[in-house]
């Protein structure tokens, strides 16, 4: 019997996909627990028109990222912090501050945890902090950290 998978089902497959299993796999097991559903032609129209948005989603999603690169390109994100007197800030600018001056700023709203920095940042001057955007796009993030 061929269905249309509901969620991920270990050893048949991933959400979305149209698999073949036993009949009595899928009427016992499978309707039950609303892991999966016949592979009607109605079902299959929906499932068509599911992975088109998706992939829609997908190219608008890999579009803003490029735009965001190229916004932060010509762009420098300024943090006041403060130091005592070596020269060394009193914590350290981790990514969300980073992410909160750079939506502040210019309006460029980058999660934090796309922010990857190697190395805490503890001290003033200028830095190059990578940002991962997914889709293999990352970008690099000018950031000066002053008093």
């Amino acid at each position: 019997m061929k269905v249309i998978l509901q969620q991920d089902v270990r050893d048949h497959g991933k959400k979305g996909q149209l698999v073949d299993v036993s009949d009595g796999y899928a009427r016992n097991y499978l309707f039950p627990r609303k892991l999966a559903v016949p592979a009607t032609a109605d079902a299959m129209n929906t499932m068509k028109l599911k992975e088109k948005a998706r992939i829609r989603q997908m190219e608008e999603e890999k579009a803003q990222a490029l735009e965001n690169v190229k916004r932060l390109d010509s762009c420098v994100v300024k943090i006041s912090a403060r130091a005592g007197e070596n020269g060394k800030l009193f914590g350290a600018i981790t990514n969300k501050d980073i992410s909160d001056a750079l939506a502040a700023q210019y309006g460029i709203n980058v999660e934090k945890g796309r922010i990857v920095i190697a190395d805490p940042i503890k001290s003033y001057g200028p830095y190059d902090i990578k940002c991962k955007f997914g889709y293999e796009i990352s970008g690099t993030i000018h950031l000066l950290v002053t008093e």
